[in-house]
């Protein structure tokens, strides 16, 4: 497994990526073909899914950006990171723990929890 701080930081990338096309590639890059998400409030499974996911979350949440809270942990095919989310002036609004099962050096599934969620967001 490369080192699990590196496959975070892919992972962010790609749900600050804005550009659908650089997404996609972001996302063959570094996730399998029939990779899965799931959270709360979404799911979705393979690379359009988890794209559309994503797209719809910068469009609810325009110029809020996810950023790594912590370290990052990892043992054997498995990783577990923290993430904040919000706008320049309140970047943790929104706070998150994303547990992830790697494939090699690729996201094969991801299971998020919802830490810190303000009322209506």
């Amino acid at each position: 497994m490369t080192d699990p701080a590196q496959i975070a930081d892919r992972y962010i990338a790609v749900w600050n990526e804005t550009d659908p096309a650089r997404r996609r590639t972001l996302l063959a890059d570094g996730w399998t073909k029939n990779a899965t998400y799931v959270d709360p409030l979404a799911a979705g499974e393979g690379h359009e899914q988890i794209g559309a996911l994503i797209g719809a979350v910068q469009e609810r949440f325009p110029g809020f950006r996810f950023a790594l809270s912590g370290g990052v942990d990892g043992y054997g095919d498995n990783i577990r990171f923290s993430w904040a989310l919000g706008p320049e002036n309140e970047p943790d609004m929104i706070k998150g723990t994303d547990v992830a099962l790697v494939e090699g050096e690729r996201l094969k599934s991801v299971i998020g929890f919802l830490d810190k969620v303000p009322a209506g967001a």
